[in-house]
């Protein structure tokens, strides 16, 4: 599915990030493996000690000669010291050098306070939001990090020696699964990773694995600071062995995340030529080819993936594939296999989200309510589904339980799509201090977007979206312009269309909102905007039309834009007012 729903996404009908895919190293995978289907990176609650703190730099052990002649160590590398060996008796060096983690703790006092000097307060209030949310699963998050450890203790004595007498680079990612990493328990994960390099810098496997972490971290919890962390645990990882499709892959997960999606094209390319069959490179591949306009190739490509590694992962990207074509009945087919076939609780929560979410978008309010609850009982705080439910909720006049589902939602995961389907709700409320109230959810996007621009993330699809209708207008269309001419998707045309309408260019925002449903795309709030902007041109009929259409389809797509679209739509069909002719001296 379309990556960007994870980072901010605020268009109505996108969907939220796959599970990830997790891969097994390329020397330890059968090209005839079978696809593993790993659950969802759930939101996961504890604070991780050092998630405010820059990233330090990232010495990186020498790479191994054998396997990576020529490949230059990383910048701020430290060569080994030839005297810290392992130790003969118990195949371990208490001296060795470790790199230095992304993110780990090096001590007290080494994380600022969200209001420290230095900080963005835009940013620190994001980070409040968010961390204050997530503290009341800390507990839980304890008991997941002790079994992890567990886990892979036991994994590294089946694996066997993980160094040998000659410093080599090697893989122990049987030990420390990606799996392990997306049941609930992300930061336990990460916590349980990062000591496990400690002791094991040379595992590029786990290297990758905590790259890929990081970028859940920063996708689940809404904190686009970990995608630094991130892009340094991959080149750890590549200085180690430069042809791993591990974090080959890894840097596509990374590129779409940051919604950088030729780079995420290529870094997949790069991961397939190692190993055709590493399921995450095949699933970004088809995610950049959908962000990137280029629906046969991700059609195509989706095939491949399904060939090669069928799996919750691939099925549900196909899925998406169909319906942007407007095949909602193929897409509701293969998600409904997928959910079937499902057995793990991460699974069966994220297919059952993205089954609740077609429904939704077509207007299915009962059917979404019913996905939504199965996939909360797999897990019960999975956020994609707690927003699901709370926007379906608001579309079944459920507006107090909907409102306090969002609010349960932003405290833990405040990005643009959730923050913004909160304060419209607030307005269309209108109760004393509501207008406030939704002031500061618009507010909390704007520090969203500074803190991921700060992380080399693009927003310009976000600010467009947010921006045109509760901000800056100009600044609106200055982002979707600059959207477009990164790619031509559905998404960018109706953002473009709709930022040139508010900004008073019909006539120039009508051709790209024609081509926001010209692939056959169903979507309610496509067609509102397609509808307004015709009406603004004179186009009467068709925006009687396309205004029927969106409200038909989905007549609770947004609380705000819906009550528009009923406005607009009654003014269209009300008959001319009969005006009662002047009478002049001579007409009595």
């Amino acid at each position: 599915m379309a990556p960007e729903m994870n980072d901010g996404e605020t268009h109505p009908g996108r969907r939220p990030a796959p599970p990830a895919a997790a891969d097994a190293p390329a020397e330890t995978e059968p090209a005839t493996a079978p696809a593993e289907q790993p659950g969802p990176g759930a939101d996961a609650g504890a604070e991780e000690p050092g998630v405010d703190a820059g990233v330090e730099a990232l010495p990186v052990p020498e790479a191994d000669a054998d396997a990576d002649a020529g490949t230059p160590p990383a910048p701020g590398a430290e060569e080994p010291d030839e005297a810290d060996g392992p130790d003969a008796a118990d195949g371990e060096d208490p001296d060795a050098k470790t790199p230095s983690l992304p993110g780990s703790h090096a001590g007290p006092g080494t994380t600022p306070a969200p209001d420290a000097p230095g900080v963005d307060p835009r940013v620190a209030a994001v980070r409040r939001v968010g961390a204050a949310g997530r503290r009341w699963r800390a507990v839980q998050l304890g008991a997941c990090a002790a079994l992890l450890a567990v886990a892979m203790t036991a994994g590294a004595v089946a694996v066997g020696a993980l160094r040998d007498g000659r410093g080599r680079a090697v893989a122990t990612s049987a030990a420390v699964s990606p799996g392990l990493l997306t049941g609930g328990n992300l930061d336990a994960g990460v916590t349980s990773l990062q000591a496990h390099l400690r002791t094991q810098p040379r595992d590029f496997g786990s290297w990758a694995t905590l790259g890929l972490a990081y970028v859940e971290q920063a996708r689940t919890q809404g904190d686009p600071s970990r995608y630094p962390q991130a892009r340094k645990a991959f080149d750890t990882s590549l200085a180690l062995r430069a042809d791993n499709d591990q974090a080959l892959a890894g840097l596509a997960a990374l590129a779409a995340a940051r919604h950088d999606f030729r780079g995420a094209l290529a870094d997949a390319d790069r991961a397939l030529e190692q190993n055709p069959y590493n399921e995450r490179a095949l699933c970004s591949r088809v995610d950049a080819l959908v962000e990137l306009g280029r629906y046969d190739e991700a059609s195509e490509a989706a095939g491949t993936a399904d060939a090669r590694r069928p799996g919750i992962p691939v099925f549900t990207r196909y899925a998406y594939v169909h319906e942007l074509r407007g095949d909602v009945t193929t897409a509701r087919r293969v998600l409904t296999q997928a959910l079937d076939a499902a057995t793990g609780p991460g699974d069966i929560a994220y297919v059952a989200t993205q089954l609740g979410q077609l429904a939704w978008n077509q207007g299915d309010y009962p059917t979404a309510l019913a996905h939504y609850a199965r996939a909360l009982a797999a897990d019960d705080g999975y956020l994609p589904a707690l927003e699901g439910r709370a926007r379906a909720q608001a579309a079944s006049g459920r507006r107090e339980e909907a409102v306090k589902g969002l609010e349960a939602v932003v405290a833990r995961y405040p990005l643009p799509g959730p923050l913004v389907a909160l304060g419209e709700l607030y307005e269309a409320r209108g109760a004393a201090g509501d207008a406030a109230r939704a002031r500061d959810q618009y507010a909390l996007v704007d520090a969203w977007t500074a803190l991921a621009r700060a992380n080399g993330v693009d927003v310009d699809l976000d600010t467009a979206l947010a921006a045109a209708d509760h901000g800056d207008r100009a600044a609106a269309l200055r982002a979707a312009r600059a959207e477009w001419a990164r790619r031509h998707t559905v998404h960018t045309a109706d953002a473009l269309a709709w930022a040139l309408h508010v900004d008073g260019r019909d006539t120039e925002a009508l051709g790209y909102a024609r081509q926001a449903t010209a692939t056959g795309y169903r979507n309610a709030g496509s067609l509102y905007h397609l509808g307004m902007i015709e009406r603004a041109t004179g186009h009467t009929a068709d925006a009687r039309a396309h205004l029927t259409s969106a409200l038909e389809l989905n007549p609770g797509f947004s609380p705000l834009g819906a009550r528009t679209a009923r406005s607009a739509l009654t003014a269209l069909t009300a008959p001319p007012a009969q005006t009662t002719p002047r009478m002049t001296e001579g007409g009595r």
